[in-house]
């Protein structure tokens, strides 16, 4: 081989490795690009999920509320009964 034609090869080999380089860059590029558009997602999954469970501690506070003033009528009405076992008046 002489000198040209050598030195032609090894630009043709640069360029070859040149353009898997790109290639690899652009795969890269993509993947952080992806990678990023999870993240979001997954930070916007996390705010919804977080707003949710807020939601259900005030729900679960109001059942608790309820019931324990479901309990305290209860107990009036029984005490009222029990004073008044038939119904009579006065």
């Amino acid at each position: 081989m002489d000198e040209a034609s050598l030195e032609g090869a090894l630009n043709e080999l640069a360029k070859q490795f040149g353009e898997g380089v790109d290639l690899n860059q652009a795969k890269l590029a993509d993947l952080a690009k992806q990678a990023e558009a999870n993240r979001k997602q997954l930070q916007k999954s996390i705010n919804t999920l977080q707003e949710l469970l807020d939601y259900l501690r005030v729900c679960i506070k109001y059942q608790a509320f309820d019931l324990e003033a479901t309990r305290r009528e209860n107990t009036y009405l029984r005490k009222l009964l029990e004073e008044n076992p038939r119904g009579e008046e006065g």
